[in-house]
């Protein structure tokens, strides 16, 4: 049989595992050009969170009814298809799912591991989160050898890599986390230079302590009054990367008030731009090639934290929103064949 969450209702607050249907069907037969996967890792991810609301964001809402969307990794178990051979390691959305159908579409559709990566290391560095945060730094951020960086979310999987990344281009790198634990992991394994503890610590006055001459470039994960604390300390010309606003839970219609102090992006002449990695697919290989140096160099980690079993989808999409992750969130939900 084949073990599904299913949509079964919208949340209007928090997800709860009251919005999904865990359902059993037949594991489907691979027609034509198809082949079957069996689902080893899944990724879970904030946005996914956006995508239970009924309206619609930079991408389509799942439907009611519908396996929930998620991007998974797993081996090709029976094929029909000329490109995709058994045992084959593939990457692609195949859903809330222990087995799903890959067609032969190409770079959104489910594409094979490049030989000597990782699979999981698909949906991590070299998936959406590496992908964001190489893209969000680099080409909106444009972080410069000796500039200021700021990072909030800085333990979570997009923080964590894009503070490293601006580390790497020569940059002084501060982290915003909460607990002390996070800012620990931010500081000793990612390695950013300082990391606020928002829980313990006024980030206003770290920041004028860390920054005193303001921050160049703040890549912001978490909006709410943290990016307000944020703009009341930007330097001249600094540049604002909105990547996301974790903090207003992401509810429908509802992804945080907006900045009260924006015009401090007029006085300092700054610029905010928000951006999604999918409109980047030109910037897709340089960014995997300067990742994947950096990781085997030693020079770039990842952290991740593994929940056992499909059935722990809902908890651990959850979890992103009540602080329990550090770096990548991914279930675990089959060894490997």
């Amino acid at each position: 049989m084949n073990h599904q969450w299913v949509l079964k209702s919208r949340p209007h607050d928090e997800v709860s595992d009251a919005c999904f249907e865990w359902r059993r069907t037949s594991i489907p037969t691979p027609g034509p050009g198809e082949a079957l996967v069996r689902v080893v890792w899944l990724a879970i991810d904030p946005t996914q969170r956006t995508w239970l609301n009924p309206h619609a964001t930079y991408i389509r809402p799942v439907e009611l009814g519908e396996v929930m969307r998620g991007a998974g990794v797993g081996q090709v178990i029976a094929s029909r298809s000329e490109r995709l051979a058994v045992g084959d390691w593939v990457t692609g959305m195949t859903g809330w799912q222990e087995y799903a159908l890959a067609g032969d579409a190409g770079l959104f559709g489910f594409n094979k591991v490049p030989d000597g990566i990782d699979p999981r290391a698909m949906l991590n560095l070299y998936g959406a989160s590496g992908l964001t945060a190489w893209i969000g730094m680099t080409d909106v951020g444009r972080a410069a050898p000796g500039e200021t960086v700021l990072v909030s979310g800085a333990a979570g999987s997009v923080g964590s890599i894009a503070g490293q990344v601006a580390r790497l281009r020569g940059c002084r790198v501060i982290g915003i986390a909460g607990g002390a634990h996070k800012a620990d992991q931010v500081t000793r394994v990612a390695r950013f230079d300082a990391c606020i503890d928002y829980k313990s610590e006024d980030v206003r006055t770290r920041l004028q302590a860390l920054a005193p001459k303001g921050v160049d470039v703040f890549f912001d994960n978490v909006g709410g009054p943290i990016l307000e604390a944020a703009l009341d300390h930007l330097a001249v010309r600094a540049r604002v990367v909105l990547c996301g606003a974790v903090s207003s839970g992401y509810k429908d219609r509802d992804y945080g008030a907006t900045p009260r102090n924006y015009m401090q992006l007029a006085f300092q002449r700054a610029r905010m731009e928000g951006f999604i990695f999918l409109d980047h697919v030109p910037r897709f290989p340089e960014a995997f090639r300067e990742l994947s140096t950096w990781a085997a160099r030693g020079e770039l980690v990842l952290t991740e934290t593994i929940a056992e079993g499909l059935e722990q989808a809902p908890s651990a999409l959850r979890g992103l929103f009540e602080g329990r992750n550090l770096g990548k969130q991914l279930v675990r939900v089959a060894a490997p064949g």
